[in-house]
């Protein structure tokens, strides 16, 4: 009925949204961006006649419906306006990751078939000028930023001010025609198309429709009661299906405000000046805050650092959730409800404190009568009363002291203050990580989803949030799980299809809707809960028929702030290996503060020192694994560290930061099989992309560590 009325209605697409909120926030904040240091801010109204009068340039520059339109820059809202410009004249948009390189841009852009391409500054319109040489239909290029434009052959270059001028000028000739573009628009219409981020091969376009996007955007909005007072900060690649249905799908049905850090060095500033209520990010982000805070931790003071370790040990366990959690926002708040809560919660705090001053009192007493043996006498005489001395009164006044001293000015250090909503996504995050931001009192959730999704597939409800699952289907998802683990799905936001190949379609999407995930995973029969084990075709067996799940193991490793990646081998092997990179900034940080001097990367990862404290790291895992009885088999017998971080510019990790397992396994092989053969010490050659382009190779003899593993039958450590 949801999707008749919508479509039917008003709000079959994205423009129209656009329109209900003009009438609705017309002068609501909108969009802010950082620039020169100072927060620009647009309403609603003032972001629509952006996007008209861009809409109308394009149209004069002979924009077509179905065109497809390329954007690539980094998040600003005039990136965002230029997206939803594209659908009022009936193209669709493409985002492009910012930092690809030109071969994955040239790639892309020959898929799709752009006419039109839309970049954020010069280095963009570099790129796109070096692939024209191989692709012809790029008739227009628009430049935002103008800084060393301004010698280039402008026959076919468009500043974006000079387009939305000539939209402005136009408008009396146009308007007619982009209504009409605009009315045409429906639910089955295309929103956007968007590519996978090429894991197994090369990147597919995913069409996504306005149903998609918008009721996606609906049932995301509600189950967590997102009102039009959201702050969220855009950062993330606009490339992402994530950033879309965030700052674009759900901000556009909510109408909330969209913020946009001045730059990726200045992120972590603009955060916490905006303080946003609603966050996301994936594991990676979350991963290097906490290194951050550890590497801080360690540099401070006896005190500071034992009155953090105590805090953050009180807080585990349930206790930082149970007192430090946002209460959960009604999206249109009943004034009379409101006044007779807060009347209930003021008369509740009167007779608490009474409570709380007859039975100290009582206590008081009880000392003098009794001394030591106070607790014998309430065990005896009054069990209650030594029960809230016991819990919950003691553990929530600590609690606030601890949000005094540590969580809060954490919170607030982190930008994560007024977060009401957090999630995290797009690969399995370490059980340790989360529940140390959950313990801090924010509420930090998993979510298991898709581009083919737009997103949603599971999610976890507030006071049902567990570290080793990713919640129950979304509103509106059907999930069914194969004989084999494989998890399939189907919901309003299933993608139309993978533009240009039937074929990848329909392996992928059946007739009835059912889409292959490729993860595999089970429902938890004690919570109802799904558990994604790994990526379907990583999950495998050992020699001897354990279970071989590699990214379970990867994620404890990462837990610790030295290392940054860990890639586990062992399916069908006698016993599981580890590539390990380390965190320069932690272990540099470590370095520094014990007078060891290094020159790079390489000579710093080969260090003894650091080769022994990531080996306790690795041991100190295998003894978690161990206690897990499915997964125990794979503990790590031998690693060794690499002498480079894996890149995605060198083809090792996808451009989300996923590792491409079979281009590492290739790339690397002399160093598995050394891994596997007893070898103590590799000597290899590796070829490198630097930042300009150019090529190059890096040499270096790695060593080889044995690490210590548990026999989980007998408790046991062995070589």
């Amino acid at each position: 009925m949801a999707q008749e009325l919508a479509a039917a209605g008003a709000f079959a697409s994205i423009p129209a949204l656009l329109a209900r909120n003009v009438k609705e926030f017309g002068n609501r904040p909108a969009y802010r961006e950082k620039e020169f240091g100072i927060w620009q801010s647009w309403t609603w109204a003032e972001a629509a006649e952006e996007i008209q009068n861009l809409a109308l340039g394009l149209m004069a520059l002979g924009i077509n419906k179905g065109d497809h339109v390329a954007i690539i820059g980094r998040n600003r809202p005039a990136h965002y306006w230029a997206m939803v410009a594209a659908q009022k004249c009936g193209a669709v948009p493409v985002p492009l990751y910012q930092d690809a390189v030109v071969d994955e841009m040239e790639y892309v852009l020959e898929h799709c078939g752009a006419r039109f391409v839309i970049c954020g500054d010069q280095e963009q319109v570099d790129k796109v000028i070096e692939v024209q040489d191989k692709i012809h239909h790029i008739e227009h290029v628009v430049y935002y930023d103008k800084r060393g434009m301004r010698k280039y052959d402008h026959s076919h270059l468009n500043w974006y001010h000079d387009i939305q001028e000539e939209g402005r000028v136009a408008h009396h000739r146009l308007e007619g025609e982009m209504a009409e573009r605009e009315a045409e628009l429906d639910y089955d219409s295309t929103c956007v198309m968007l590519y996978t981020s090429g894991t197994t091969g090369k990147p597919k376009g995913v069409v996504l429709s306005n149903r998609n996007i918008i009721e996606s955007a609906k049932n995301s909005s509600e189950f967590d009661a997102l009102s039009p007072g959201e702050d969220i900060l855009a950062y993330l690649p606009m490339a992402w299906v994530g950033d879309f249905i965030f700052s674009l799908g759900q901000a556009m049905w909510c109408g909330f405000c969209v913020n946009c850090p001045e730059s990726a060095d200045t992120m972590m500033t603009d955060l916490r000046e905006i303080g946003p209520t609603y966050y996301f990010a994936p594991p990676r982000v979350f991963e290097t805050q906490l290194t951050n805070v550890m590497i801080r931790m360690n540099d401070s003071g006896d005190l500071k650092y034992a009155i953090f370790h105590h805090f953050m040990e009180f807080a585990k366990g349930g206790i930082g959730e149970k007192y430090g959690m946002p209460k959960r926002r009604l999206a249109k708040p009943d004034m009379k409800r409101r006044v007779k809560t807060a009347w209930k919660y003021a008369m509740g705090i009167g007779f608490a404190m009474e409570t709380i001053v007859e039975n100290a009192v009582r206590l008081g007493f009880a000392k003098l009568r009794h001394g030591k043996n106070v607790r014998n006498h309430f065990k005896a005489k009054d069990p209650i009363l030594l029960n809230l001395y016991r819990g919950n009164l003691r553990d929530y006044f600590k609690y606030r002291m601890g949000n005094v001293l540590v969580y809060g000015p954490l919170k607030d250090t982190l930008g994560f203050g007024r977060i009401r909503v957090g999630y995290t996504a797009g690969e399995a995050i370490g059980p340790e990580i989360f529940e140390f931001y959950r313990s801090l009192g924010i509420n930090l959730k998993q979510l298991y989803g898709q581009t083919e999704a737009t997103v949603f597939i599971t999610v976890q409800p507030d006071g049902e949030v567990r570290n080793d699952t990713v919640g129950v289907p979304a509103p509106g998802v059907e999930i069914n799980i194969a004989e084999n683990g494989e998890i399939f799905y189907r919901s309003p936001g299933t993608f139309v299809e993978y533009y240009n190949n039937p074929d990848s379609t329909k392996s992928t999407k059946d007739e009835e809707g059912w889409v292959a995930t490729g993860d595999a995973g089970f429902f938890d029969k004690k919570t109802g809960h799904l558990r994604i084990i790994d990526r379907a075709k990583d999950v495998g067996k050992m020699a001897d028929g354990r279970m071989f799940a590699p990214k379970y193991v990867e994620n404890k490793l990462k837990f610790y702030p030295d290392i940054l990646e860990a890639v586990v081998f062992g399916n069908g092997r006698d016993m599981c290996t580890a590539f390990i990179n380390i965190d320069l900034t932690a272990v540099g940080n470590w370095a520094e503060r014990n007078n060891i001097a290094y020159a790079s990367y390489q000579e710093l990862a080969g260090h003894p020192r650091v080769l022994e404290t990531i080996q306790e790291h690795v041991e100190t895992v295998n003894k978690s694994v161990a206690e897990d009885e499915m997964l125990s088999g794979c503990q790590i017998h031998r690693f060794l560290v690499l002498h480079k971080e894996l890149d995605a510019d060198d083809g090792e990790m996808t451009r989300t930061r996923k590792v491409r397992r079979v281009v590492v396994e290739d790339k690397y092989s002399p160093l598995i099989d050394a891994l596997y053969t007893g070898k103590s010490e590799q000597f290899i050659e590796t070829e490198v992309t630097y930042e300009d382009g150019r090529k190059g190779a890096i040499k270096a003899t790695l060593d080889i560590r044995d690490a210590a593993v548990v026999d989980s039958k007998q408790g046991m450590a062995a070589e």
